[in-house]
């Protein structure tokens, strides 16, 4: 009966922390820059066309750094499902 219970409350544990990842995944995600040119587009404009050479070159860290963000939540939110689904069964 004791073993019992501390699944159950790892399993609590998991689909709490589940929630939170899915919830930050989401944020993340909504964030995001989108890469479509917008208005300029009807124009012919290359989407980058308002940029300077330094951030086309530099490697643009802002944009970087949410890649991976996403990324690492998105591995975490895996994790958690894989995690849900071995608890449970």
């Amino acid at each position: 009966m004791l073993a019992y219970k501390g699944g159950k409350i790892m399993q609590t544990l998991f689909i709490v922390l589940h929630i939170i990842v899915s919830v930050l995944l989401i944020a993340v995600v909504l964030l995001q820059e989108g890469k479509d040119p917008g208005m300029r587009g009807i124009q012919g404009a290359s989407s980058d066309m308002g940029d300077s050479f330094f951030k086309r070159a530099g490697g643009t860290t802002k944009e970087k750094m949410q890649m991976r963000l996403t990324t690492t939540v998105s591995v975490l939110f895996l994790i958690t499902t894989f995690v849900l689904v071995v608890l449970v069964a």
